[in-house]
């Protein structure tokens, strides 16, 4: 063989090594960052109206703001990944007159403490659910974002009264593979939320509200959740022009809330 081949071959082994080992360290660097990319925790925040809970979990105290005392009815509110929650306090109080509001700071967000993983938020999430209904008939679930994927564990886990998806994803893993195509990410992934598998579980009338312009969680996700859920539970609507983070700024959006979460009053 001459030896210019050789070389050649030898060069060619040397680079594609070195692609692969590039290719190791980026999938070792993502697995150990992930839950940086995924959680945002927010800094502790005051409120001048809301009741400031504390309520023991498992392994920490979870931070809760309650606004309203109505013993009947109440919504138990989880938002998105780098939400400070505290931001809803007004806008909720306003929409779901006649329901206490409880609005959750994950572990690690706001005063609550701990490190944000699936495992233990979902095991928070069933405390805050089980301390609230205690006090409460009827509880409705609402999750955002990332907190879609924990009120679907509750409606497959907990007798929810009614339950409300906002943006939601069909699994976190889902998502990140869009993201990041090439990379293996069901292999890496941690904490998946996989709502998908537990969909077809839910046993109690579901609202999906869905951007028709979401840039950061697509729509399909949301119409593949949809398709799982039974249809005579099903509400689904699209918020035509809206975008992940600017949903909540639509009329039809605060229309469709206030309508499914009191269905039983007459809105103006």
């Amino acid at each position: 063989m001459p030896s210019e081949l050789r070389n050649s071959r030898a060069n060619m082994m040397w680079f594609l090594g070195l692609v692969v080992a590039a290719y190791a360290a980026l999938c070792a660097y993502l697995f150990v960052v992930q839950r940086s990319m995924i959680y945002y925790p927010t800094p502790e925040s005051g409120h001048s109206t809301a009741e400031d809970l504390r309520i023991e979990s498992e392994d920490g105290v979870l931070q809760v703001w309650r606004v309203g005392e109505h013993p009947e009815n109440a919504v138990l509110y989880f938002g998105g990944n780098a939400e400070d929650v505290a931001g809803n306090i007004d806008v909720f109080a306003d929409y779901f007159a006649g329901h206490s509001v409880y609005l959750a700071n994950y572990r690690g967000y706001g005063a609550s403490s701990g490190t944000p993983s699936e495992q233990g938020i979902l095991r928070d999430a069933e405390r805050l659910f089980d301390v609230v209904s205690d006090r409460h008939r009827q509880v409705t679930v609402i999750g955002r974002s990332l907190g879609s994927g924990v009120a679907v564990h509750l409606g497959t886990s907990r007798d929810v009264a009614r339950l409300v998806l906002v943006t939601p994803y069909d699994s976190l893993a889902r998502v990140a593979a869009g993201r990041f195509p090439i990379f293996p990410v069901s292999l890496l992934i941690r904490d998946r939320f996989d709502s998908l598998n537990l969909a077809a579980l839910i046993d109690t009338p579901t609202l999906v509200l869905a951007a028709e312009y979401d840039e950061v969680i697509p729509i399909h996700h949301a119409r593949n959740l949809a398709e799982r859920i039974r249809r005579d539970l099903l509400e689904f609507v699209v918020i035509d022009g809206a975008g992940h983070n600017t949903i909540g700024e639509f009329d039809e959006y605060r229309d469709a809330l206030v309508r499914f979460v009191r269905p039983d009053e007459n809105q103006i």
